[in-house]
C-alpha cells in the first residue's frame, strides 16, 4: 500500500510539471503576440521615410535614426504655443482627475459596501448599469452638461467629469467587500475612532492593491485625453492634442507621428509595469475576471 501510494504521488507530482510547464510556455508565446504591435511602433519610429514605405513591408528597422525624435521637438518648438505648455496641462489634468478620482471612488464605495441604508442595491445597480454604456453614447448629455455649468474651455470640463467614472466606484466596492472584515470596522468604533479616521487609517491601507489599479486606470486614460470638444484654446490643450496635429501633415510626417505615438506610450506602459500585480490582485477580487 505504501508503494503504491508513492507511485501515484510521483506520477501526480510529474504529470503537475508538465501541465504547468505547457501553461507558462503558452502564456509566455501568447505575451510575445501581444507584444508585436509595440515593437511594430517601436520599430517605425526608429526607421527613415523611405523605409517606412518598403513594399513588402519590414517589420523591424534596417537603418535605426533619430531623425524622426529630432523633426518631432524641431516641430514643437516652432509652434506659437511652448511645447512645455502643452505638457503641463497633460500632467495637470492628469494628477488632478486621478487624484480626485480615487478620493471620490474610495469614499463612495467605503459607504456603499460597509453602511447600510434605504436605496443601496438600487444605487449600486445603477453604477453597475452604466458600466454598460460607452462614452459615445453619453458624449452630448455631457457637452450639454459642460456648457451649462460654463465649463467649456476650462481645465474642468476633463478633470471634473474624471472623477465620476463608475468604474473605479464598481472596483472599490466590490474589492472592499472582500477584504475590509466588518469586525475590524466595529472595533474600531468601538475603540471610540471617526469613521472619518476608520477610512483612512483602517480602510484605505487594506485596500491598496484597488486603489493602485484605479491610478493606473486614471493615468492611461487621462493622458491619452484629447479634449476636443470642450477646449478650443490652444493654450489649454493637451500633448495628445498636439501630437496629433504632426499626422495632419500628411505622408511627409509618417516618421514623426510614429516617434509621437511612442513617447505617448512610454508614461502608461512605465506606471503598469510598476504596478501590474496589484492590477491581477484587484480583477481577481472585484469579480471582473468572471
Amino acid at each position: 500500500m505504501i508503494q503504491v501510494k508513492l507511485t501515484r504521488s510521483k506520477s501526480g507530482i510529474r504529470r503537475s510539471y508538465f501541465v504547468d510547464f505547457g501553461i507558462y510556455l503558452f502564456l509566455f508565446l501568447f505575451g510575445l503576440f501581444m507584444m508585436l504591435p509595440m515593437v511594430y511602433a517601436v520599430s517605425n519610429a526608429f526607421k527613415p521615410l523611405e523605409e517606412i514605405w518598403f513594399f513588402p513591408p519590414r517589420f523591424l528597422v534596417n537603418n535605426p535614426t533619430m531623425q524622426n525624435f529630432r523633426d518631432l521637438f524641431m516641430i514643437m518648438s516652432d509652434s506659437w504655443v511652448p511645447f512645455s505648455r502643452y505638457v503641463f496641462n497633460t500632467v495637470w489634468i492628469t494628477a488632478a482627475g486621478t487624484a480626485g478620482h480615487v478620493v471620490l471612488a474610495s469614499l463612495c464605495a467605503y459607504v456603499l459596501s460597509k453602511h447600510k441604508f434605504p436605496g443601496k442595491g438600487l444605487m449600486f445597480s445603477m453604477v453597475v448599469l452604466s458600466l454598460m454604456f460607452s462614452g459615445a453614447v453619453t458624449q452630448i448629455p455631457n457637452f450639454m452638461i459642460i456648457a451649462k455649468l460654463g465649463w467649456v474651455d476650462t481645465y474642468s470640463a476633463i478633470i471634473v467629469p474624471a472623477f465620476a467614472s463608475s468604474l473605479g466606484l464598481y472596483l472599490m466596492k466590490q474589492f472592499m467587500d472582500q477584504m475590509i472584515p466588518d469586525a475590524v470596522l466595529e472595533s474600531a468604533r468601538m475603540d471610540g475612532a471617526s469613521e472619518w479616521r476608520i477610512f483612512w487609517t483602517i480602510a484605505m491601507p487594506m485596500v491598496k492593491p484597488a486603489w493602485l489599479t484605479l491610478i493606473i486606470f486614471s493615468i492611461q486614460g487621462l493622458w491619452g485625453t484629447g479634449a476636443n470638444h470642450f477646449i478650443q484654446s490652444e493654450e489649454l490643450k493637451t500633448l495628445n492634442y498636439a501630437l496629433s496635429q504632426i499626422l495632419a501633415g500628411g505622408i511627409a510626417r509618417t516618421g514623426t507621428g510614429s516617434a509621437a505615438a511612442v513617447l505617448m506610450m512610454i508614461v502608461p506602459i512605465i506606471v503598469f509595469i510598476i504596478s501590474q500585480s496589484k492590477i491581477i490582485e484587484t480583477m481577481s477580487a472585484s469579480g471582473m475576471k468572471e
